[in-house]
């Protein structure tokens, strides 16, 4: 008998207002689970109404066709919009199901383990941090008379050299933070002051001046600033020896980015906003980028990844797996970087693997000595909790097929 998708489910939490989970359910029974971020409720429109009465009844295990066709939309086919981030959703819940159905984890379906560990680092944000609609700004004079367990980012402005020893013990060799973005707001990203510079610069001199280069520093911009202001910047962070800035402009235009890297004197890291491997290739070929970000739930899902992993090879640029988002695609992106030779890094949050992510998932990732090891079980190698599946507020949609 023919495998065929049978439904498609999506969930949402009040508790994780930008976050949608993804189930494809099949006629054999097995389910494969996805997720994706931001603007939940435009993705979950569209899952409902674009892409499942032309996936219902499909083979699930065709992801190539699946994935071309939703990659392929009329709108909302170059960046990462509601209609990408649903079918990077589905794509992630496609290889969850094929692993599944075959027996195998997901990383042997995406080439096989090229690695037995890879690197993470560590960005420091707090448990609640980018959980709803919008990021959380700590500003440099914040006072905090207790910190919230493993609330990284109010340790950047308490205490930022004990957070990179607490890090280091545990054997974390690599933190991201962002000292500059409270001044952003200030001149619409247009003008840094040298006053600002220098209270921006003061977590990063702290960090070197208690640990040395024993921990690699990247400093995440956030695409908030014009060309101007973030070359001053670039300029006052060159003493730190920065493994790279990250999306110090918008991903909008490569030429200004390009631009940017010719002069910043820093190497530079893009983007987790970008989607296909097109909008990829444009930084590559203008030299815009020394290290390739990928969000799978933005990018078109592992399928598409694994593409903009061969074109940055190609470019002999290694790739970092993005991880401030949900605990689904936490766990995808490890099968990738295990499986895919130029994948340097993972990022991950230790507020979010030490807490929520454990409300929402049956195993979660932890790192030993600063890595990631190879995942048990079968698909991603992990399920939605009981728990989770049993909240009362848990908004939950199903389409089948009609009739």
């Amino acid at each position: 008998m023919t495998l065929k998708i049978t439904a498609i489910e999506t969930l949402q939490s009040p508790l994780y207002g930008n976050i949608v989970w993804v189930l494809v359910h099949t006629s054999s029974g097995h389910t494969g689970l996805g997720e994706t971020f931001r603007g939940a409720d435009a993705v979950v429109a569209h899952l409902h109404s674009g892409l499942a009465p032309s996936l219902i009844g499909r083979d699930p295990l065709e992801i190539e066709s699946l994935s071309t066709e939703m990659l392929d939309p009329y709108v909302g086919y170059r960046s990462s919009s509601a209609e990408i981030r649903a079918a990077s959703a589905i794509d992630i819940a496609l290889h969850d199901l094929m692993g599944k159905y075959r027996k195998c984890p997901v990383y042997d379906l995406i080439g096989g383990l090229f690695r037995k560990q890879i690197r993470t680092y560590n960005t420091c944000a707090g448990t609640n941090y980018n959980r709803s609609g919008t990021r959380k700004v700590v500003h440099a004079n914040a006072v905090r008379a207790q910190a919230e367990t493993f609330d990284d980012q109010d340790a950047v402005a308490r205490d930022p050299a004990a957070l990179a020893r607490s890090l280091l013990d545990q054997g974390i060799t690599a933190m991201k933070i962002w000292p500059f973005d409270e001044f952003a707001s200030r001149s619409s990203g247009g003008f840094i002051s040298a006053s600002e510079l220098e209270i921006g610069c003061e977590p990063l001199r702290l960090i070197r001046a208690a640990v040395g280069n024993e921990m690699d520093l990247m400093l995440e911009m956030h695409g908030l600033w014009n060309l101007p202001a973030a070359l001053r910047i670039a300029q006052s962070v060159r003493p730190f020896n920065l493994l790279w800035a990250e999306d110090p402009l918008k991903a909008v235009n490569p030429q200004a980015l390009a631009t940017f890297a010719q002069r910043a004197g820093v190497p530079v890291c893009a983007s987790e906003t970008l989607a296909t491997s097109s909008a990829y290739l444009e930084l590559l070929q203008c030299g815009a980028v020394d290290y390739v970000m990928i969000d799978l739930s933005w990018c078109g899902g592992l399928t598409e990844a694994k593409r903009i992993c061969s074109l940055a090879s190609a470019f002999q640029r290694p790739v970092t797996t993005h991880d401030c988002t949900g605990p689904v695609v936490f766990a995808a992106g490890i099968h990738l970087a295990l499986s895919t030779r130029n994948v340097a890094l993972q990022e991950s949050v230790r507020a979010y693997y030490n807490g929520w992510y454990q409300d929402i998932l049956t195993v979660v990732p932890i790192p030993q000595d600063g890595h990631f090891a190879v995942p048990g079980g079968i698909g991603l190698g992990t399920e939605l909790r009981r728990e989770f599946l049993a909240r009362p507020d848990l908004i939950r949609r199903v389409t089948t097929a009609p009739g």
